[in-house]
């Protein structure tokens, strides 16, 4: 069993960043691969990024490329996501989910066995 809790959420201006925390209970984390999600209103949930487990891998949904970066910390337990460039439509509820099993791309929410409770982001013009 693995416990996410997510932090830094918040309300940014356009053209703004925030960095995402996630994290992870358990000593199985360093062996996890991770993502990250989101849900805007009325739309189902998408994703954003995933990293393997030692971090040496990464891979960020078109729509994040280049403004969005994903890593962690195994040290610490602890997965960010570094949110650059924020734009209107990046308003969602962010959640970070741990490994991911086959048949399911590592982009598919149906993939991922832990979940977190999800944090706010909320960008203005």
């Amino acid at each position: 069993q693995v416990l996410l809790v997510e932090s830094g959420g918040g309300l940014v201006q356009a053209g703004g960043s925030l960095r995402l925390s996630c994290a992870a209970s358990g000593r199985l984390f360093s062996s996890y691969a991770m993502g990250w999600f989101r849900q805007a209103p009325g739309k189902e949930r998408e994703f954003v990024a995933h990293i393997n487990y030692s971090g040496a891998s990464t891979t960020c949904a078109d729509s994040v490329k280049g403004r969005f970066t994903i890593s962690r910390d195994n040290a610490k337990n602890t997965l960010y996501l570094q949110m650059n460039s924020l734009k209107l439509e990046d308003t969602a509820v962010y959640y970070c989910a741990a490994h991911p099993r086959a048949p399911w791309s590592v982009m598919s929410e149906n993939a991922y066995e832990f979940w977190g409770q999800g944090t706010q982001v909320t960008v203005s013009s």
